[in-house]
């Protein structure tokens, strides 16, 4: 089979939410000399682009893009241990978070699981979280990347809040800051002084694989 044909099943895996046909895809790419960041760059990664097109369609819904998310992470799980040397290390720190007030976390979960399949270390303080708590945990794991999610109008006033923390801490312009949810425009992002407002999440973690690889050419 050639390398094609291997893509191709691993992105038709994640498209089919078949947790048996990615992992069997994953472990014969992975027997054939495939190199594994392909697999996953140019195999599950396009499978779960194609998910997040037919859910903006309406083709499938929130359950279907979480379980695609989890079927990505199983074929992730096949070919990271054949990941080697400098590739194999961490793309970088995110610190993701449902602000103060809002107890929704699908989106934020799908996120992370993404971030994680990319490559990034990332540490989710789940939801419900003060702004002081924000702050410490950003002191102390150094994150290159804060992302922060609501739903809820009443809570996105949170998110400025934690900018302006950020601000006052002289922590601003070390991290980059990404905002996530259905109430959230770019004009509101903006306003409150945060570099992007992401349109799903595959987009967003693209726009966070971009931060970081420009970040590693300047070094």
């Amino acid at each position: 089979m050639s390398e094609e044909k291997y893509l191709t099943a691993l992105k038709e895996g994640i498209i089919n939410l078949d947790f048996d046909g990615v992992a069997k895809a994953a472990k014969e790419a992975m027997e054939s000399g495939i190199d594994p960041n392909a697999a996953i760059n140019n195999g599950m990664f396009p499978g779960m682009a194609i998910v997040g097109d037919k859910f903006e369609k309406g083709e499938y819904f929130l359950s279907e893009l979480v379980v695609a998310a989890e079927v990505m992470r199983e074929g992730v799980k096949v070919v990271t241990p054949f990941i080697k040397g400098e590739s194999a290390s961490k793309l970088g720190k995110v610190v993701i978070v449902t602000v103060e007030g809002d107890h929704h976390d699908l989106g934020k979960n799908i996120v992370t699981s993404l971030l994680r399949v990319q490559g990034f270390e990332v540490i989710d303080l789940g939801v419900d979280v003060a702004t002081d708590k924000i702050i410490s945990a950003i002191k102390e794991h150094q994150p290159s990347i804060v992302g922060m999610s609501a739903l809820l109008t009443l809570t996105m006033p949170k998110m400025g809040e934690v900018i302006e923390a950020l601000k006052a801490n002289s922590m601003r312009e070390k991290v980059k800051v990404i905002l996530g949810g259905t109430s959230i425009t770019e004009e509101f992002a903006a306003s409150i002084g945060a570099d992007h407002k992401a349109v799903n999440a595959l987009e967003g973690v693209k726009k966070c694989v971009e931060w970081v690889s420009s970040q590693e050419r300047r070094n």
